[in-house]
C-alpha cells in the first residue's frame, strides 16, 4: 500500500468518468419473487481518465511521469492516493455526537445525502465541537479521530479538510500512443477505489 499521490498532469480531457460500483446478492423463489441484499455497505468507484496530450521533453516530462507512476505500482498491484477534483473536501461536515463515554469516530463526508467514511487526508483536519475549533486533545489516524477525553453528551462534532481516494489501476496494462514528436496520448486510464 503506497502513499504516492497520482500525478496532476495537463492534457486531461473531458469527460472524466466516475462510476459507483455496488455488489447485490439476488435470490429468486420458485414463484418468481426476488430477494435483494447489498453485499457492501459503501460503493467502490471507478474513475475513467483520458489524456489528449502528454509532453515528453526534458522540461515537460509528463509522459515519463505517468509512465513511471504506472510501472512503479506494477500496474494494478499497488494502491496510491488520488485527488478527485470534484470530491475532495469537507466543510463543517458532521461526523459524530458526543455520548460522554465514546472517544472514537471515523471522519465522514456526505454527497447527495449519502455519507461515506474518509480515511486518507491531504493534511491535518480541523475538528470542531459545537462549532468551536478544538486545537488539541485528539489524534487522527486513517481518518479515525480519537479524543483523549470523551466529548460530553450531545456535543456535535464536525470537521473541515481535504481528502484523497485510495485507488489502484483497474488493469495491468496502459496504452500510450505517440501522435507527434514528443507528444503522447492515452486510451482510458481506469482507476478503482480500494478499501483500507
Amino acid at each position: 500500500m503506497s502513499n504516492a499521490v497520482y500525478p496532476v498532469l495537463p492534457g486531461l480531457q473531458w469527460p472524466i468518468k466516475r462510476t459507483p460500483l455496488w455488489k447485490t446478492t439476488v435470490k429468486a423463489t420458485p414463484s418468481g419473487r426476488t430477494w435483494r441484499r447489498a453485499a457492501m455497505r459503501f460503493p467502490r468507484y471507478r474513475f475513467g481518465l483520458q489524456y489528449e496530450f502528454l509532453r515528453s521533453t526534458a522540461a515537460l516530462a509528463e509522459y515519463q511521469t505517468l509512465f513511471g507512476f504506472f510501472n512503479a505500482r506494477s500496474g494494478g498491484a499497488d494502491s496510491f492516493l488520488f485527488l478527485d477534483n470534484t470530491d475532495n473536501a469537507a466543510t463543517a461536515q458532521a461526523f459524530g455526537v458526543g455520548t460522554g463515554s465514546a472517544t472514537q469516530w471515523q471522519l465522514l463526508r456526505t454527497l447527495g445525502g449519502f455519507a461515506e467514511p474518509v480515511y486518507d487526508l491531504v493534511a491535518a483536519p480541523q475538528i470542531y465541537a459545537n462549532g468551536v475549533l478544538v486545537a488539541s486533545g485528539y489524534t487522527v489516524a486513517a481518518g479515525l479521530v480519537t479524543f483523549a477525553v470523551a466529548p460530553a453528551a450531545g456535543v456535535v462534532l464536525t470537521w473541515s479538510g481535504s481528502y484523497y481516494w485510495r485507488c489502484c489501476f483497474d488493469t495491468d496494462e496502459l496504452t500510450f500512443e505517440q501522435f507527434m514528436r514528443q507528444f503522447w496520448r492515452t486510451g482510458e486510464v481506469r482507476l478503482i477505489t480500494e478499501k483500507p
